[in-house]
């Protein structure tokens, strides 16, 4: 199972983003490899729609937009603070724990012998720093402790850095896609997973199998509803949490966020993420714009609407 490049966008979402901002002007591709703080302070943009995933390190996601504060180019998205915690899966939430915002008990080792074996089975292992579900798999759920250590010895020897074990909440998932700031920010219509689309021996996990081996082109997984079956009380609290994760980690203009509820209902966080997957082809299973979808609003709509979130904050004119 390769899953070095899943957090990477593909030629069509490229394009598909590419042409949803030549509706404001000249677009110009810059990728974010070694020679991108030279290229862009050569372009000097307006404005820099950001969805760089970074090529290496923790804080990876941080540099595209690092260097355009550098250079004093606006940018769209999170800043490289809150980039850098969302991805380190710790620091998110013991920043949520601190605001009194639910997220599973959790604990960082480098090793199994670091284990303290105080959060209750079963358990989630997964590495620290990674996005887009990579090193999730239907082996990440470990129902016994000889399950934790062996994954634990797995995921830090595959990606090189600590594993973060994480209780498992045995109630429904749900993901929140987040748009705009303070004033006009909104919760999009909620996505709820439906694991009884697994195969019959899966467990009920959002993992790398569930999104690029069982779903295919050919026979797509229908594991998404959107939007959600959920009574207002629980649509209201997971609006709720959403939100107040997006503002504690001082998200802007976009994210998604991945909530699931124990076993009596309760939502929690499990993770932030201030640089959403966008695949444009409706019949793709990808969060946000399905949600968005869901809320009238087009791929290119979505985008638009981050630049323009972005520009306000900058007290740029964008055209209509």
């Amino acid at each position: 199972m390769d899953d070095t490049y899943a957090e990477w966008d593909d030629e069509e979402t490229i394009a598909a983003i590419e042409s949803a901002l030549s509706a404001l002007g000249e677009v110009v591709r810059l990728e974010a490899d070694a020679d991108f703080p030279i290229k862009l302070r050569a372009v000097d943009p307006d404005i820099v729609f950001n969805f760089a995933e970074g090529l290496g390190g923790p804080s990876r996601e941080s540099h595209v937009p690092a260097f355009c504060e550098f250079w004093g180019i606006p940018y769209t998205g999170s800043d490289p603070l809150t980039l850098g915690v969302c991805l380190d899966k710790a620091r998110t939430k013991e920043t949520l724990t601190h605001h009194g915002i639910p997220t599973p008990e959790f604990q960082v080792v480098e090793s199994p012998g670091q284990l303290s074996r105080g959060i209750e089975l079963p358990l989630i292992v997964k590495p620290l720093h990674e996005g887009s579900s990579k090193g999730i798999s239907q082996r990440s759920f470990c129902a016994t402790w000889s399950d934790v250590e062996a994954e634990v010895s797995r995921v830090v020897e595959r990606y090189n850095e600590p594993a973060i074990i994480e209780r498992f909440l045995s109630g429904r998932e749900f993901t929140a896609a987040v748009l705009g700031n303070d004033g006009d920010g909104q919760v999009l219509p909620i996505v709820e997973l439906d694991f009884a689309t697994l195969p019959a021996d899966a467990y009920p996990i959002y993992g790398f199998e569930a999104k690029w081996v069982w779903d295919r082109p050919e026979k797509p997984l229908d594991i998404f509803q959107c939007p959600a079956r959920c009574s207002p009380q629980l649509q209201h609290r997971i609006e709720e949490i959403a939100m107040a994760a997006y503002r504690t980690l001082r998200c802007r203009d976009w994210a998604r966020i991945d909530i699931r509820c124990d076993g009596s209902e309760n939502p929690h966080i499990l993770e932030v993420n201030p640089l959403p997957g966008v695949i444009p082809d409706p019949a793709a299973n990808s969060c946000y714009p399905k949600a968005a979808r869901a809320a009238g609003l087009s791929f290119d709509e979505v985008i638009l609407t981050v630049v323009r979130a972005a520009a306000a904050r900058y007290g740029l004119r964008v055209p209509d």
